[in-house]
C-alpha cells in the first residue's frame, strides 16, 4: 500500500498498488523539496498558490519533462491551504 504525505500530513487514504496502475499512463515518485520547488515555479510562472500535495503533479512533471517533451500533458493543480508560515519557509528555503 502506499501513502501520499505533503506537510507531514497524509493527503490520501492508502491504495493497493496492485490497483493504481489500471488507470495511470505513468507515476513518479516526488519529494517534499520536488514539491517546494514546484510550489515557488507555480507561485512565479502562473501567480497560482498550490499547497504541497497540490503542487505534487506538477513536480512529477518536472522530473519527467524529457520522457513528457512533445507531448500534451495535463495535470491537476489543486489546494490553496498553505499558511502563510509554511509558504515563508518555502519560499526562503527553495530558490
Amino acid at each position: 500500500m502506499g501513502m501520499v504525505h505533503a506537510q507531514d500530513k497524509p493527503a490520501a487514504t492508502p491504495v493497493p498498488r496492485r490497483i493504481m496502475p489500471q488507470g495511470l499512463d505513468a507515476m513518479a515518485l516526488v519529494s517534499e523539496e520536488d514539491m517546494h520547488q514546484a510550489i515557488v515555479r507555480l507561485l512565479c510562472t502562473t501567480h497560482n498558490l498550490a499547497e504541497g500535495a497540490g503542487a505534487a503533479a506538477t513536480a512529477a512533471a518536472l522530473q519527467m519533462r524529457d520522457r513528457l517533451a512533445g507531448k500534451t500533458v495535463v495535470g491537476v493543480l489543486s489546494g490553496g491551504n498553505l499558511d502563510v508560515r509554511e509558504l515563508a519557509l518555502v519560499l526562503s528555503e527553495t530558490r
